[in-house]
């Protein structure tokens, strides 16, 4: 681990030098994939070809890596979990007659009567206002109606 960290730190002054020149380089507070990726191959190249990693080593990297790898998956699938549910919480809400926390400490009350998902989360659609899901205070049944009959003859 002393190989990594001696590594991290000769990239780094390497990247801070680098960043002197250019000052498009953006600094980041977590290492991503690439940055390991870049970390293990760097550690390749300067290794003593008289002392190789062990294996057991190298092993524990492999394992560091696919870990990292399998959390960035699970956290972008409970993302879009996330962004589904909110999204079958809205269209349960339509049609039925809503309370809602306006913002400055009022109320608002009426049907649900459109979902905007043009934004990163959808928002509820009520008296011609817009409200997020977590401005919900009360949900109440909407008024049933009986389907309407299809005309047969057109017109």
């Amino acid at each position: 681990m002393s190989a990594i960290s001696s590594i991290a730190s000769s990239s780094t002054a390497a990247a801070t030098g680098a960043a002197s020149t250019t000052a498009s380089r953006i600094p980041q507070k977590a290492l991503g994939q690439n940055d390991f990726l870049k970390l293990l191959a760097k550690q390749f190249q300067t290794q003593d070809p008289m002392k190789p990693m062990e294996d057991t080593a190298f092993i524990a990297q492999m394992a560091q890596f696919s870990s990292l790898e399998q959390s960035s998956t699970m956290a972008k699938d409970m993302a879009q979990l996330r962004a589904d549910q909110q999204r079958v919480t809205a269209n349960s809400y339509l049609g039925h007659r809503v309370t809602v926390g306006t913002g400055d400490g009022a109320i608002d009350s009426g049907d649900v009567t459109a979902i905007d998902a043009s934004g990163t989360e959808p928002r509820l659609v009520i008296n011609g206002h817009t409200f997020p899901l977590s401005a919900v205070l009360r949900v109440e049944p909407g008024v049933v109606t009986a389907p309407q009959p299809a005309n047969p003859g057109g017109a």
